[in-house]
Parts: structure tokens; C-alpha cells; sequence
């Protein structure tokens, strides 16, 4: 087809094996569309083409994803708002008849359905950071880090400290919205025998939301682009020693830091809410890692 149809927040390119969607950028514009900039959606991700009257003299035209072609999508799991759906495409209803024809002219190109068995939308790129309450959460493409702040973090997070997971070591992620109560973001282990802790506060391999913190522009791209990289991992066979790989070696924390860490590690052990024991074990591991 080649077109472009224009709607009020973003345009779609029709093109013969994709619909290529351009967020425009405005005040109004959900700050979601902002983060995304554009996604070129393969015809193949997609299941059905609807177009249904909208609101205050509006059509939506619509795509829907086939169940896990969108790590997007699957990491939302349903909790997005309709005005944040990032596959509506909202339009005056004065052009409803071409919305109609692009529909008619999308639906005869489907060929797929069902679940899909990898991704087929691209996830966000990393580098992805964002702010929690209780930390900051970072993911470089390779491995996702928890670096937890002192005027948020539980103490059971402090005494375990910052944390690093290796994609490999991941076998998904809830992404549970910052709009709703008890928002947060938990990675899921592949080996662990003890169960997670049911509050995410209690468990650090989780931050949490609320208040302004993990804001869904921010926080669910983030949680998209670390579910495609586990998909990705688990899809490549494991190598190895024998075949040559090399071990990597962590990098050295910064002194000023682990200085903080442990001055903030011993608030807690005068406050009674860590043990000689355990402030003993954690100021070795602070210092074993300068």
C-alpha cells in the first residue's frame, strides 16, 4: 500500500508486510506513545483489524496482536488504559470511510493467527533505566541491576544488598502498574527453590512503584526489553566451558559508595534491625568489594 493515515496521535504507514506506526509527539499525547517513538508491527504479529465508533465524534481503528508477538504487550499483561494502547489508532469520524477501506485492505493480508511462537515486534532498546521508591533499576541489554536507595529500601533489601541478575538467570517478569495498588517490577529465577516473597517490598529481586516512581512510560518498556532478552537467551543454546568461554570478571564499586552502604548498614545495626552477626557478614561483603 505505501499510504500514511493520520490519526490524533500517531500515523500509520501502510507498507506491504508491516504497518510502520510514528507516535507524534504533543502535550497531549500519552506519554507512553512519547517513550516509543515508533513500532513497525509485521502483518505476521498481527490477528485481527477492527474499527469501532469512538468517543466525542471519533473512529478507532485497531490492530490486535497475536498472543506473545509484542514482549510490550505480553509484559502489560491487560493493564493498560485504553487511551494508552499503543495499537489504536484514534481518527475525526468524518474519516471513517478510509479508515474502513485501510481496514478492508489490512484484514485481506492476514495470514496468521494464534500464539505467536516468538517475539515479533521489537522490544525497546537498552540501555533502560528508571526510578523506583525503593531503587534504581538499570538494564544494559545484558543483565538487569537493583541499586537500592536508603530512604526507600526495606532493610531485608539492604541486608541483601544491590543485586545483578544475568538474563540467562531469568526465566521472565511480572510487571504489575504503578497505577494500580502495589505496583512493581519482580524478575522471575529460573533456579531457585525458596519462593518469592509475596510482598514485593520483602523481596530483592523486585523494586516498587507508587507515588510518581516506575512510571508506566518508563517502567514497562523497561520490563518489554528485559522479557525479549530472556526470550532471546532461552532460545540460544548454552555453550559450554569447553567450547572457550571466558569468565567475566564484576567491576570494582565505587569507594565513596560502599562507604555510604556501610555507614547506612550500621544506622540500621544501632536501630536493632540488624544483628551483630549480620553487620559483621554484610561490612565484609561491602569491603570485599573495593
Amino acid at each position: 500500500m505505501g499510504d500514511v493515515l493520520a490519526g490524533f496521535h500517531a500515523a500509520w504507514e501502510f507498507e506491504s508486510d508491516s504497518v510502520l506506526i510514528r507516535y507524534v509527539r504533543g502535550i497531549r499525547t500519552p506519554k507512553l506513545f512519547q517513550a516509543l517513538g515508533e513500532r513497525r508491527v509485521p502483518l505476521e504479529a498481527v490477528e485481527s483489524v477492527s474499527l469501532t465508533p469512538g468517543k466525542r465524534g471519533t473512529v478507532v481503528l485497531r490492530l490486535e496482536p497475536r498472543p506473545g508477538a509484542d514482549p510490550l504487550m505480553e509484559a502489560a499483561a491487560g493493564q493498560l488504559k485504553e487511551s494508552c494502547d499503543p495499537y489504536r489508532l484514534v481518527l475525526p469520524a468524518e474519516r471513517e470511510t478510509l479508515a474502513e477501506y485501510y481496514a478492508d485492505e489490512l484484514r485481506a493480508q492476514l495470514t496468521e493467527s494464534g500464539p505467536a511462537e516468538r517475539h515479533l515486534v521489537a522490544a525497546p532498546e537498552a540501555p533502560l533505566q528508571f526510578k523506583a521508591y525503593d531503587g534504581k533499576a538499570t538494564f544494559d541489554g545484558t543483565s538487569v541491576a537493583f541499586r537500592w536507595f536508603w530512604t526507600g529500601a526495606s532493610s531485608t533489601k539492604w541486608k541483601a544488598g544491590d543485586q545483578r541478575f544475568p538474563v540467562s538467570e531469568l526465566s521472565g517478569v511480572e510487571w504489575r502498574s504503578p497505577e494500580v495498588f502495589e505496583g512493581h517490577l519482580r524478575l522471575l529465577r529460573r533456579d531457585t527453590t525458596a519462593p518469592a516473597p509475596a510482598q514485593a517490598d520483602q523481596d530483592p529481586a523486585a523494586v516498587v512503584f507508587g507515588l510518581g516512581y516506575g512510571p508506566v512510560h518508563e517502567s514497562l518498556p523497561f520490563a518489554a526489553a528485559v522479557l525479549a532478552a530472556v526470550r532471546d537467551c532461552a532460545a540460544v543454546p548454552a555453550i559450554s566451558p569447553a567450547a572457550g568461554t571466558v569468565g567475566v570478571t564484576s567491576a570494582r564499586r565505587d569507594p565513596a559508595d560502599i562507604a555510604e552502604r556501610i555507614r547506612h548498614l550500621g544506622e540500621l545495626h544501632q536501630a536493632g534491625l540488624v544483628t551483630d552477626e549480620e553487620f559483621s557478614s554484610k561490612k565484609a561483603e561491602l569491603l570485599a568489594e573495593l
